[in-house]
């Protein structure tokens, strides 16, 4: 590290940052990426940054990755009390803490002395998770400590997320009432340009993301069928893994799609890019998100998106110039039809993957970690600033 790099307001400042699950996990995705490009980055700036996550088996509970000192800690239940043993047992020595709000808080306000700032990390508002995930009576209990409860505790804190979409559900939804800041997400850093391979089909539509069932990859895969009348030779690649592969994968058989569906589950990041910088287009179908960083992964490579015009990404795409998104109302069948039709032509395809590229462009791990390290620092700043006593005055004497 050269001393360039270090800034001399982190030099040394111990920050830890609670996250539910790191990067190299089974079904880690942007929120992991995320925070762990915002951790690498302080420790370039001179913090001694702890990463307090989730444990899968056979991770070691502490590890050093990075400069980031990684403690893993019970499973996906036991993590948060876990967390916040570790949190009360480190809390006069620690210098900030950001606290990663999964749906769920680590709720270090209530453990943390006064003095030390939280900054609250929330990628997006996850109440119809609760209610797509849990019986009614537990996503209430969800709901209820993402809002009214997290909303009191973290009042004093500053929020950061990561789009105008997630900061709108924040206030009009949640009623957050802290300050919050933008911070949007990085981009890829492999952006070299692919040609298209016809092995891969003609056209190509490629999925990049966790298969958890939010995403809604059955629609995308479901494309193969639906559109194989009007593309005969399209065919349809999943790239990601996570609990809904095994139902993917029944799926395929089920209807007979093994010679137009591809699931390749996790793929490294060269063969990652080199496949989705191949495709014709890329499709998501998922019902909302924070931002939709896989967008811009496919963009940086001059692929466009199709996606349903939700929360995140509509933030992500910019509709008509670097993908199309689906009204309420529209069939993704027929979207992404009509993409394809005007990706035919080689003028719009030329013209649409530069406006994808200089999106792209604009979004860079390198700012991300700017923004948020100058933030820790003006946190740190305002902590550790004297208490300025403005001298009484004397009442004159007439």
């Amino acid at each position: 590290m050269s001393n360039s790099q270090i800034s001399p307001g982190l030099s040394g400042a111990w920050v830890a940052i609670l996250n539910f699950r790191e990067p190299l996990q089974s079904v880690a995705g942007g929120a992991e990426e995320y925070a762990w490009r915002v951790a690498t980055h302080l420790v370039t700036a001179g913090a001694h940054v702890s990463f307090v996550t989730a444990r899968e088996p056979d991770q070691p509970r502490f590890e050093i990755r990075q400069g980031v000192t990684l403690h893993r800690m019970g499973n996906r239940y036991t993590l948060y009390p876990l967390a916040a043993l570790w949190l009360l047992l480190h809390r006069r020595r620690l210098d900030l803490v950001v606290d990663c709000m999964n749906g769920i808080p680590f709720f270090a306000p209530a453990v943390l002395p006064r003095r030390t700032p939280v900054i609250s990390l929330i990628h997006h508002v996850h109440d119809r998770q609760f209610w797509a995930f849990f019986p009614p009576w537990l996503a209430r209990i969800g709901c209820f400590v993402e809002g009214p409860v997290a909303r009191r505790l973290y009042r004093r804190c500053r929020t950061v997320t990561v789009s105008e979409s997630s900061k709108r559900d924040l206030r009009e939804r949640l009623g957050w009432t802290a300050p919050i800041q933008v911070i949007p997400n990085g981009g890829a850093t492999t952006a070299e340009e692919v040609p298209p391979d016809p092995a891969l089909g003609e056209p190509a539509l490629v999925f990049l993301g966790r298969l958890v069932a939010h995403k809604r990859v059955a629609r995308v895969v479901e494309l193969a069928d639906l559109l194989a009348d009007r593309w005969p030779g399209l065919r349809v690649h999943v790239i990601g893994r996570g609990p809904e592969f095994e139902p993917l994968t029944q799926m395929v058989g089920a209807r007979q799609l093994s010679g137009k569906v591809a699931l390749h589950g996790h793929l490294p990041e060269e063969a990652k890019f080199r496949l989705l910088g191949a495709a014709t287009l890329h499709v998501t179908a998922s019902e909302f998100e924070g931002w939709g960083l896989t967008v811009i992964e496919a963009a940086a490579l001059g692929v466009p998106t199709v996606a349903y015009g939700v929360a995140g990404l509509r933030d992500s795409v910019r509709d008509g110039l670097t993908g199309w998104l689906a009204a309420e109302g529209e069939h993704l069948a027929d979207v992404v039809d009509r993409a394809l039709k005007e990706l035919t032509e080689p003028s719009a395809r030329a013209e649409i993957g530069a406006a994808c590229r200089s999106w792209a462009q604009e979004f860079t791990w390198k700012r991300t970690g700017t923004m948020m390290a100058a933030l820790v620092e003006s946190e740190l700043a305002a902590r550790f600033a004297p208490t300025i006593v403005e001298p009484r005055v004397a009442p004159e004497i007439s």
